[in-house]
């Protein structure tokens, strides 16, 4: 081993596991077990109600109605719940703290679970991060067609100046714990453009002539989207990174996570069911897919809520990009000093080049319905669901009744079929998308 090996060798230290593993897992560059239940339900709440909620109406009610989009939203909270809670009593399973969801996967399953599970997550949180960036240029725009709708200020351009900020702040934000009173501003962004959203879709649902709540679309179309929307359902609950969010709390690690957890699906998920269901009842099957676009009132509370939608996404994708950063900063050993010259170069280099490649890929594709729909499909169906209940099944297995392993069966193989459907579904309408809009669309 050279003196680099070494020098890192000693800074974190590996955990051998060949019986379970066969991989090396290195200790974590960033702060872990300091923080309070409370502020990882902030975190937890900050995802949930992100200005993704902006667009639930037009991706979730529309496709789905009133009926099946109401009962799909408490069904999806419920499993959700229940899906997150296996993975929380996993965490230290083993005797071990998994900090991350693959070395959880790994510890299990083995070496290639490990690199699945890895890779499955890796591509979730990279179209997750790109679906903020566009969230972002979205209302960057909606900002300045308020003030000057002359069509020189594009969505591309917007994206672009969006991923710039996002940049700026996940180099200025070295971890995860380091969010703290940025949490707090988060929750206010969200309540200024829940709030507004609310407000102006209650008043324009008063005054409109009663609205069209049937289903668009051919037969053919009506079943694609709505298995669409089903995938939208769970990723408007799931972080597909539970683990490494519960690496931060503070011990007992399980009790902590559990509580953070409920007090995000039962608080946490309030403002998120008033947003959607508002706005599908004020514009009904003409609900715009970014809910702003489609209220009337004064300019000033638009435009406050179009800002607080941009600053908020900049701090929820700092989120769901914390398990990226967290790697690199592992394997070339970044800790210390968050303002050391090294440290703050690494980052401008490594986050500032990962964003910038999220996005190129929001600003070429910028359909957010379809990233909703496949990420859903093919990391957010498998990571949360699939392998979740498999993962409790195997590990528990000697403490199971048959019924209860009959049950976490049936869950595996009922989200794997929807799993499959969705991906096939959401290509379905990239490609359709793809035929309507060019690439950099102006949206």
């Amino acid at each position: 081993m050279d003196s680099h090996g070494a020098e890192l060798e000693s800074r974190f230290p590996k955990v051998r596991d060949e019986d379970h593993l066969g991989v090396e897992i290195p200790d974590t560059a960033h702060q872990i077990s300091t923080d309070s239940w409370f502020q990882v339900g902030f975190v937890l709440t900050t995802g949930i109600n992100s200005a993704y909620v902006l667009g639930y109406s037009g991706t979730i009610m529309v496709p789905l109605g009133w009926v099946f989009g109401v009962v799909g939203l408490i069904l999806a909270t419920a499993i959700s719940l229940y899906a997150n809670t296996l993975i929380a009593k996993l965490h230290e399973f083993g005797g071990k703290r998994h900090i991350r969801y693959r070395d959880l996967a790994g510890f299990i399953y083995g070496k290639k679970t490990y690199r699945l599970t890895w890779g499955l997550q890796y591509v979730n949180l990279f179209m997750i991060n790109t679906g903020f960036i566009i969230l972002a240029g979205q209302a960057l725009k909606a900002v300045y067609v308020l003030f000057r709708d002359d069509g020189v200020m594009k969505l591309p351009y917007c994206i672009a100046i969006a991923g710039f900020v996002c940049a700026l702040f996940a180099i200025g934000i070295p971890h995860l714990s380091a969010l703290r009173v940025w949490l707090a501003f988060s929750t206010f962004f969200s309540l200024v453009y829940i709030i507004a959203a609310f407000v102006l879709s209650l008043q324009d649902g008063i005054k409109a002539p009663e609205r069209d709540y049937s289903i668009p679309g051919t037969t053919t179309s009506k079943i694609f989207t709505t298995i669409g929307a089903a995938a939208n359902l769970v990723f408007a609950f799931n972080t597909g990174m539970l683990p490494e969010i519960q690496a931060t709390v503070r011990k007992p690690v399980v009790g902590n996570m559990l509580k953070a957890l409920y007090f995000q699906f039962t608080a946490g998920v309030l403002p998120m069911y008033a947003v959607t269901f508002i706005g599908y009842w004020a514009y009904g099957s003409s609900t715009s897919t970014y809910l702003l676009n489609s209220v009337n009132g004064p300019v000033w509370v638009k435009a406050a809520a179009n800002i607080s939608a941009f600053l908020q996404t900049v701090i929820a994708l700092h989120i769901f990009a914390s398990p990226m950063y967290e790697y690199v900063d592992t394997k070339f050993g970044i800790k210390g000093s968050a303002l050391a010259i090294k440290n703050l170069s690494f980052r401008i280099v490594v986050r500032g080049g990962y964003l910038t490649v999220n996005t190129l890929v929001a600003a070429l594709l910028p359909f957010l319905g379809d990233f909703m729909s496949l990420t859903g499909a093919i990391s957010t169906f498998p990571l949360t669901f699939i392998l979740a209940n498999h993962m409790y099944l195997v590990a528990k297995k000697n403490k199971l009744t048959s019924l209860q392993k009959l049950w976490h069966w049936v869950n595996v193989c009922f989200f794997g079929c929807m799993s499959f459907a969705a991906a096939v579904a959401a290509l379905r309408l990239i490609a359709v998308d793809s035929k309507t809009y060019h690439v950099f669309a102006d949206l």
